[in-house]
């Protein structure tokens, strides 16, 4: 279906595909046969995540491209997953699987059903429809089967009520639980949201009006770091999450032609500065260096305060680490690196080669480990502290931003996609391939 331009063997061509199959094997053994549903991590007893099966039913086309698997089995995981949802209940019920067309973040993989107390999630039926978006611009055959996958893609993505998410506001809540209500935090600030209110711009029943754009962008901070203006997130997966499926290079919305900018740039910006803060390493934790780099929300060591090397360090579980003004204890994600790919290849693969020989890949053979940490006391191999387990949003992003950068599979289906398209001009994005 693509034509690839892979890069050439200098710039690592093998290690990028290398690495690709490697995270994509995560997808491929961790999917439920009769739901469709993916499992959150490695860890024993992960419940689904909605989001994973969002990252699934993007890397599926992928796989197909690359070899990885068949269009048949990755139809039939596509529409196992499809059918769960366009038949989920959406009752509300503290143990049902979603409202308002929303669906709860985590889910038991076999019967589908609420997992735990997990919230009704805006950002990740946002991740789920955005695999589900793709899946319909994929499958695009006159097959009975792929037929269906437009049909029940264009169902559940119209059920989503984005208006009553704005619970009277403008501003998208976070989530809802049957128990409570309305999460109090909206999405405010630069975040990962940029692609939830594309698609609630831009959906076909409950679509929300421009003003609430407007009220996100008005909380945006632009900063000035290391001499480079740019809009400011410290955890590099905000640069990326939405940039998976939507193409910003060269198109601007009100906020970023005022700058002179556009999102692309700004979050190759980022990934100068998380390189250059390791270079810099102000808190001096061992490791960080031009080629070891990578901070944002991931595991860590755990909770712990230690006295090491005459210094006292203080440790965390999961946190959403930043640069440059942190948190940080000294925890680096190689994923998170990894996934900037597009935005600055020229930083990203010697950084993907200095991982390779100074952190290896996990013995499951699903690339590199989540995440590592050189400073804590640890005396295996790689030294230090490094992750156990290995996670779905980890691993999507490294499938689809190495095929971003070596094909831009995602980002060409996603620009002929219908709502993409509108939410972003509602959005006020024009130019570039979107056109006046």
């Amino acid at each position: 279906m693509t034509t690839k331009h892979v890069p050439s063997e200098e710039s690592g061509q093998a290690l990028v595909l290398s690495v690709q199959k490697k995270a994509w094997k995560f997808f491929a053994t961790h999917v439920h046969p009769t739901t469709g549903l993916v499992l959150d991590s490695t860890q024993p007893g992960s419940p689904a995540s909605i989001a994973s099966v969002g990252f699934a039913l993007s890397s599926y086309p992928v796989a197909i491209e690359r070899g990885l698997i068949t269009r048949d089995v990755a139809l039939s995981h596509t529409l196992a997953a499809l059918r769960f949802f366009d038949a989920a209940d959406q009752t509300g019920a503290v143990d049902g699987t979603g409202f308002k067309g929303f669906f709860y973040h985590f889910l038991h993989s076999d019967t589908g059903r609420r997992a735990g107390n997990s919230e009704l999630s805006t950002i990740d039926t946002t991740l789920l429809l955005a695999g589900i978006l793709v899946a319909a611009q994929y499958f695009t055959n006159g097959s009975a089967s792929e037929r269906e996958v437009r049909e029940r893609a264009q169902a559940i993505y119209a059920r989503v009520d984005w208006r009553w998410a704005q619970n009277g506001g403008r501003g998208i809540s976070m989530g809802w639980k049957p128990e409570t209500g309305f999460i109090t935090n909206r999405w405010l600030g630069y975040n990962e949201a940029m692609l939830l209110y594309v698609l609630a711009l831009g959906a076909p029943v409950f679509a929300i009006g421009p003003e609430a754009y407007t009220a996100w962008t008005a909380t945006f901070q632009w900063r000035r770091i290391y001499g480079q203006p740019v809009l400011y997130a410290g955890p590099l997966f905000i640069h990326q999450f939405s940039h998976i499926w939507l193409d910003f290079r060269g198109i601007q919305d009100a906020f970023m032609a005022g700058k002179k900018s556009d999102y692309f740039q700004n979050s190759r910006h980022a990934t100068y500065i998380h390189q250059q803060y390791a270079i810099r390493n102000p808190r001096k934790y061992d490791g960080y260096q031009d080629n070891c780099w990578g901070f944002t929300a991931s595991d860590g060591p755990g909770e712990a305060t230690l006295r090491i090397k005459g210094r006292k360090r203080e440790f965390h579980g999961y946190l959403a680490r930043g640069a440059p003004f942190g948190p940080d204890d000294g925890t680096i994600s190689p994923w998170a690196g990894i996934a900037s790919l597009p935005f600055a290849p020229e930083i990203v693969i010697p950084l993907m080669q200095n991982l390779k020989e100074l952190l290896g890949y996990h013995p499951d053979g699903m690339g590199f480990h989540a995440s590592c940490n050189r400073t804590y006391p640890g005396h295996g191999s790689p030294p230090g502290w490094v992750a156990p387990w290995h996670y779905a949003l980890n691993q999507g992003p490294i499938v689809l931003m190495v095929e971003n950068y070596c094909s831009g599979l995602i980002w060409r289906l996603m620009r002929e996609c219908p709502p993409i398209r509108l939410g972003l001009k509602r959005a006020g994005f024009s130019q570039g391939w979107l056109g006046g």
